[in-house]
């Protein structure tokens, strides 16, 4: 097989690159920008592009395939050269189910939890031995890579619900036809793609539709939204596997999970992270995985980058980081800390970054998003608004929105700077949430020097 990548920098276009290259076949690829940690990965497996931009003399009629990545516009040269060589065109998700066809296709899709739910199904199925092959967004402990494709029988998959290319405007997660299919939650994002709520949940109405037949659709019922829509849209030709929190307990800040009467300490905690293990435990169940072993390897699970992560911690200080940006995550995560250490001042700061946190008109649906953090900040940068061209956000409509009493809105850097360095982070947790980077702060840096003495 000789397939070529254009946009071959983006995050997961590497990987899978990277993950076909040594399945044996011919990889080539363009972009007009590649950055770490894509460049060394690339050039660590001989695939870095010669040099930057786009080649329309690399389109050749031998290609068996051109994988087309997000980052690229409707008239690029060689998207234009292979359509004129009436080449096959792929986009990213497009392409995986091509190569898992004959694979047995665990999807794990919904608005919040995707990446951990289908890193928790990686982590126990390896520790259980099991061949399979995986597409998931985060850096994962005991994994080199995020993609794997190679000749396993069964492949776990994050099923975004973003669109899949710039010529195929669907949903990527409606291309990957499940077997096994979780639905985590529905809570509205990406507004700039769905402007409304019902247009939002009908990506969902076509995800459950897309499920094999004979298959399975595993969906957290305690979410009130999900658990109408799936009753609305009820297939006779699948079965239903309803989950919510799975009994637990915790004890002077450590969380133990019941599954079957099988029972373990774990090294994540909250109420969303137990959701997601029941949605993974379940998806594990239809693969043959019993409870004392599913229990026994989810106990050491950390979880994934990003999602929660302790970055630094001392006897009094604990720093977590965590992906968060929509309302639902954001409230989840910060009622998740505040639930485990409750005798703990909990410092919340938020960073608006995505199209729909910085849209003025979203910021309603944060309303109450960070009600049970002692003191709650939220940061954006006027860079980030003007590389997304979009308006300025004006401080009081932020404040507004959150509807949060003595929350801090802060709009420069240097204001967020210097009030961290003011803060007395004794008996404190210090969550970081952003999918961004604080307009260049270091903040890993900063949160080592608070945890040190």
């Amino acid at each position: 097989m000789k397939v070529h990548f254009i946009s071959i920098g983006g995050s997961v276009m590497h990987q899978l690159a990277i993950a076909l290259k040594r399945k044996g076949y011919i990889v080539s690829g363009s972009d007009d920008e590649i950055f770490e940690p894509a460049r060394t990965n690339l050039a660590n497996e001989g695939l870095l592009p010669a040099s930057t931009g786009w080649d329309a003399s690399k389109i050749s009629p031998d290609l068996d395939a051109v994988i087309l990545g997000m980052h690229a516009k409707g008239d690029n040269p060689e998207l234009l050269k292979a359509k004129e060589l009436i080449l096959k065109i792929f986009s990213f998700p497009e392409y995986i189910y091509q190569e898992s066809i004959h694979k047995k296709r665990i999807v794990v899709g919904g608005s919040h939890g995707k990446t951990t739910t289908t890193s928790m199904i990686m982590h126990v199925l390896k520790l259980n031995n099991l061949n399979f092959d995986y597409l998931v967004g985060a850096k994962l402990q005991g994994f080199d890579h995020s993609v794997a494709i190679t000749d396993a029988p069964v492949i776990v998959c994050e099923g975004d619900e973003y669109p899949a290319s710039v010529i195929e405007k669907k949903p990527k997660f409606h291309f990957l036809f499940p077997h096994i299919a979780i639905l985590t939650g529905i809570a509205w994002d990406h507004i700039n793609v769905f402007p409304t709520f019902d247009f939002y949940l009908e990506q969902f109405i076509i995800f459950i539709n897309k499920i094999e037949k004979g298959g399975i659709l595993i969906y957290n019922e305690s979410d009130e939204v999900l658990n109408n829509l799936v009753l609305k849209c009820k297939r006779s030709d699948i079965r239903y596997q309803p989950y919510s929190i799975p009994q637990n307990s915790i004890d002077h800040g450590k969380t133990t999970v019941t599954i079957e009467n099988a029972e373990s300490v774990l090294k994540v905690f909250g109420n969303h992270n137990l959701l997601n293990l029941n949605a993974a435990w379940y998806a594990c169940k239809e693969l043959g995985i019993t409870a004392p072993d599913f229990v026994k390897a989810i106990s050491s699970f950390t979880g994934a980058s990003k999602r929660l992560e302790l970055i630094a911690s001392n006897q009094d200080t604990n720093v977590y980081r965590d992906f968060a940006h929509a309302p639902s995550k954001v409230k989840a995560s910060i009622d998740a800390v505040k639930e485990q250490h409750p005798d703990m001042q909990l410092i919340a700061i938020l960073e608006l970054h995505t199209f729909s946190s910085l849209n003025e008109q979203f910021m309603n649906e944060y309303n109450g998003a960070m009600e049970k953090a002692d003191i709650a900040i939220v940061f954006y940068s006027k860079h980030a608004l003007e590389l997304k061209r979009m308006p300025n956000l004006d401080k009081d409509k932020v404040a507004k929105g959150f509807a949060k009493k003595g929350l801090l809105v802060m709009n420069h850097k240097e204001e967020l700077w210097n009030w961290l360095h003011l803060q007395d982070f004794n008996n404190t947790d210090l969550l970081l949430m952003s999918s961004g980077n604080y307009d260049g702060l270091d903040i890993l840096n900063f949160a080592n020097s608070i945890t040190q003495f």
